[in-house]
């Protein structure tokens, strides 16, 4: 998923065209690659952790848990859009091109809402991770992954190092196989 920032850090104004009265919105947008829709997760810079703060204080967990928990909301919501959009678009179209066009736009609709499904599962077991206090903490070497990498990405399992070094094991297997 490609992510862009918006509001008075980049320039641009907050969600939607609009910022709050003191500046301090910022939206975080999730676009996935084939789907036309956008996930906006609101968060006021004063609520965004410092590295000032103890790692995975209790407030750094609550900005987390809040983040997630609107990620989640936002594509269940853009689920229940998907599914009333496939139910309710009943045209049928006399032109085989624009058929097999208009069958390609709802596999592929259907294909990113199972991506968010998956990302679904992620977000939960990120949250149990809150729960039960292993939350920003990589769990091949246990260290903190840093709230750079877990506000960029807040499912975040593997510190950037591990997770260079789980890719590049996963690239040798694979090229293992394919020989």
């Amino acid at each position: 998923m490609g992510r862009r920032r918006t509001g008075p850090d980049s320039g641009r104004p907050g969600i939607n065209g609009s910022s709050s009265t003191n500046g301090a919105e910022i939206a975080v947008v999730h676009t996935n690659g084939s789907a036309s829709r956008s996930c906006e997760i609101a968060v006021s810079r004063g609520d965004r952790p410092s590295d000032s703060e103890p790692f995975m204080g209790e407030r750094q967990l609550a900005y987390f848990r809040r983040k997630l928990l609107a990620w989640k909301d936002e594509i269940l919501r853009e689920g229940r859009e998907t599914l009333f959009t496939l139910t309710t678009d009943t045209t049928q179209l006399p032109d085989i091109t624009d058929r097999a066009s208009s069958e390609t736009d709802k596999a592929i609709e259907l294909r990113a809402r199972d991506r968010q499904r998956k990302l679904i599962a992620k977000i939960d077991s990120a949250l149990a991770r809150i729960d039960d206090g292993s939350y920003g903490y990589c769990e091949e070497t246990g260290e903190p992954i840093g709230l750079r990498r877990l506000d960029a990405r807040p499912i975040a399992t593997f510190s950037v190092e591990a997770q260079e070094r789980h890719e590049r094991r996963e690239r040798i297997h694979r090229d293992e196989r394919l020989e």
